[in-house]
């Protein structure tokens, strides 16, 4: 379903961010981090998760919107409730959306990995077309990244437990799992 070109999505709606740096050959990429993020909290749709994103957001716009006056974050991609994905940062590139983070002692997980938001919050269920899109393409970064490996998929709350808590309690890891791991054999079949 997805394949990259470039660091690029090919089947995905391209919104480039300012806001990343390049990796540094040395930063092999080894680790996914799944996120969410909807804007105002608990409304879907609308622009303004590319406008974060993008660095044009009107923080007038709403009142929860006061606390994002001047940050500057990005990530890799982002999959909306109906499963449109937007690739806002090359994946050979470095998007800013770990913040302060460790996996495995290893500090400054930007470094080393890639970020996917799913349009959500902690405690409303993803839609079955959002598990769909994020399997593809986690398949598909498996395939261009090979040491991203089961054990190297992780919530942004595994990274920074203290800070946060996405996915959230309502992402089923059970079953992201086990449709990975079915999916890949049938591939390799």
């Amino acid at each position: 379903m997805f394949s990259i070109s470039s660091g690029w999505l090919t089947q995905a709606e391209r919104l480039p961010s300012a806001y990343f740096a390049p990796r540094e050959l040395a930063d092999k990429i080894n680790l996914l981090v799944i996120h969410n993020i909807s804007l105002p909290s608990g409304q879907f749709s609308g622009n303004f998760i590319s406008d974060l994103f993008l660095g044009r957001l009107d923080c007038n716009a709403h009142a929860s919107f006061n606390d994002l006056r001047g940050v500057e974050v990005s990530a890799h991609c982002l999959i909306r409730r109906d499963g449109h994905v937007i690739q806002y940062v090359s994946f050979e590139d470095k998007a800013w959306h770990a913040g302060v983070s460790s996996f495995k002692k290893r500090e400054r997980c930007n470094d080393y990995s890639i970020g996917i938001e799913l349009e959500g919050t902690d405690d409303i269920p993803y839609t079955a077309e959002q598990y769909q899109r994020l399997i593809a393409l986690t398949l598909c970064l498996q395939n261009k990244y090979p040491a991203i490996i089961m054990g190297n998929i992780v919530g942004h709350c595994d990274i920074a437990p203290v800070r946060k808590t996405d996915p959230g309690p309502v992402f089923d890891w059970q079953y992201f799992r086990q449709c990975l791991t079915e999916q890949a054999t049938r591939n390799n079949t």
